[in-house]
């Protein structure tokens, strides 16, 4: 056999800061690890290393997958400017991790800090940036910091048509975009285990009343307001006689008074409250839930591949595209009540989704196996 003809290994660093963009990646991930072109470290940071937020560090130990390194980040009440200091923090601690690991692609997920500060860490290095949910719309202080990250990368793995036009729009080249769909989607039918009736005997509830999957974070330009908002939302749930499965919120600004809100309302016995649940029982919550409230991203792009009504709250989820289960309202109590309402004696939808076919992971690692990197590690301009 010619060794010299055998292609090293192409090395791939992940930055994870969330249970939200590890659920969404794993099998991405795991689907990297196991490819025999590839090999991947994961540089572990932000809510993952926080017990306030479930220390899911633990899930990604358990997966099995290879940790190469962890950023901590400064605890306390989320802020702003706290918000802002732990993106410097984490640069910091992300220059050493990459150089350690000398990665050949780093790949970030989606729009928050712990990404911005991983593309500007990799920027510097002069190490090629893969951005994955590039080129989306959504508003609040989610989309800049989206388009900031998509300005530093060099492949952008996204998951629309129309993601893709817009990103050529904004200068980027049209040969490093490429149309993969959500890795979210991958394997999300398959996860549901129990049915409704389990689910409902397992948690404590009732299966023949409508159950509600609540996910609300906090927007940042609106984190004064939060605590009102969330209450409003946990109203309107109570009077349309709905249970409640909600989950806490992440570290952004404004999320302690949300937090604080949701523990009331555990306490006094009108909600099933978690800081965590696994991707598994999630999933299976978004399939047999009547209905999703809040205004996660899952409601605009999962939640769709099982038909389930989302009641989409507020500004957060701003110009995304939607799929047809998605009901935008206001922050307005009046608003969501008519719109819990109506989505309640409505039948469940197709599942159709815009965000693809549950098959991105194995576009994404034949990229990142098979691209050139030559372009990759020459820098970039504007294409126009």
């Amino acid at each position: 056999m010619d060794r010299s003809a055998v292609k090293p290994r192409r090395r791939i660093l992940y930055v994870t800061g969330t249970r939200a963009d590890f659920g969404l990646m794993r099998s991405t991930l795991e689907r990297i690890d196991r490819d025999a072109r590839l090999s991947l470290d994961v540089v572990v940071t932000g809510m993952h290393l926080d017990s306030a937020y479930g220390l899911t560090v633990s899930e990604i130990e358990q997966s099995g997958l290879a940790i190469s390194a962890r950023v901590s980040v400064e605890p306390g009440v989320p802020s702003g400017a706290l918000m802002a200091a732990n993106v410097g923090r984490m640069i910091t601690g992300f220059v050493p991790a990459i150089e350690a690991s000398a990665p050949d692609i780093v790949m970030l997920l989606g729009d928050r800090g712990e990404m911005l500060a991983g593309a500007i860490a990799a920027l510097h290095l002069n190490v090629p940036i893969a951005h994955i949910h590039g080129g989306e719309r959504s508003g609040t202080v989610d989309e800049p910091v989206r388009h900031a990250i998509s300005k530093l990368s060099n492949l952008h793995l996204v998951a629309t048509q129309e993601s893709r036009t817009r990103l050529i729009a904004m200068g980027e080249a049209p040969s490093g975009i490429h149309v993969v769909g959500a890795p979210g989607l991958d394997g999300l039918r398959e996860l549901p285990q129990r049915d409704r009736t389990q689910l409902a005997t397992d948690y404590g509830l009732d299966a023949d009343r409508p159950m509600a999957l609540l996910v609300y974070h906090p927007v940042v330009q609106e984190a004064a307001a939060a605590g009102e908002h969330i209450t409003a939302i946990v109203e309107s749930l109570l009077a349309a006689q709905v249970q409640i499965v909600a989950l806490k919120p992440n570290s952004d600004a404004g999320s302690a008074e949300v937090r604080t809100v949701l523990e009331e309302r555990e306490a006094a016995g009108q909600i099933h409250l978690f800081t965590h649940l696994p991707r598994v029982a999630f999933a299976e919550f978004m399939a047999v839930a009547d209905l999703m409230v809040g205004n996660s991203s899952s409601g605009i792009i999962e939640a769709a591949s099982f038909g389930t009504p989302v009641v989409n709250i507020g500004s957060r989820q701003n110009l995304r595209e939607r799929n047809a289960n998605v009901v935008d309202v206001g922050v307005i109590g009046d608003d969501i009540k008519k719109a819990l309402v109506s989505v309640l004696s409505s039948p469940r939808y197709a599942r159709a989704n815009v965000y693809g076919d549950g098959h991105a992971g194995e576009r994404i690692v034949n990229i990142l196996a098979e691209v050139d990197l030559g372009p990759l590690s020459s820098g970039k301009t504007n294409a126009y």
